[in-house]
């Protein structure tokens, strides 16, 4: 498995966590659920891909 590059950045109240291999990205109101997040997101992203 590849090691996913991310950034996580806070826009307003919440954080946005946004990866660099891939054009996905995705909030949370922490930076772990923003993490978490993007996490769930990229499974999915994959798995359809």
């Amino acid at each position: 498995m590849k090691a996913i590059k991310y950034v996580v950045y806070k826009e307003g109240k919440y954080f946005v966590s946004q990866c660099l291999n891939v054009d996905v990205s995705i909030f949370g109101k922490s930076i772990q659920e923003a993490i978490d997040n993007l996490n769930e997101a990229l499974a999915l992203y994959f798995e359809i891909a």
